[in-house]
């Protein structure tokens, strides 16, 4: 959700790279039911789970984990933020709901923080 929500408010001003210590087989429901309320198809964007890798950190600035602590590859020179966020798999879609507000609350936050840095523009 926090790679869509990135994609859709910034576009390509960012490359951005979702992945996980341990990935589902498929994408939750309920997560592509919340997200089609605020118009982002995840389906559409044949977005799938995918194994966090090293080499996926390697060439980053920023790592957003959701608390893989000691499981996500550390690479020095990379800034790693833990944004503390329920697991969505398996609640029901009024809490999913409640996780993609609390996604979209840290994500404009941090392309805030983005701006202010000059990482990008407007």
């Amino acid at each position: 959700m926090a790679a869509a929500l990135l994609m859709a408010r910034v576009g390509e001003k960012v490359e951005v790279v979702s992945a996980g210590t341990a990935p589902a087989q498929s994408i939750n429901r309920q997560v592509v039911d919340v997200m089609l309320e605020l118009g982002i198809d995840l389906l559409s964007q044949a977005a799938t789970p995918k194994k966090l890798t090293e080499s996926m950190v390697h060439d980053t600035d920023f790592v957003i984990t959701m608390g893989c602590g000691d499981e996500c590859p550390y690479i020095p020179g990379v800034e790693y933020l833990d944004w503390p966020l329920q697991d969505p798999a398996g609640q029901d879609v009024a809490v999913v709901r409640r996780i993609r507000d609390d996604i979209a609350v840290l994500v404009d936050q941090f392309i805030e923080r983005l701006r202010q840095e000059g990482l990008i523009t407007r």
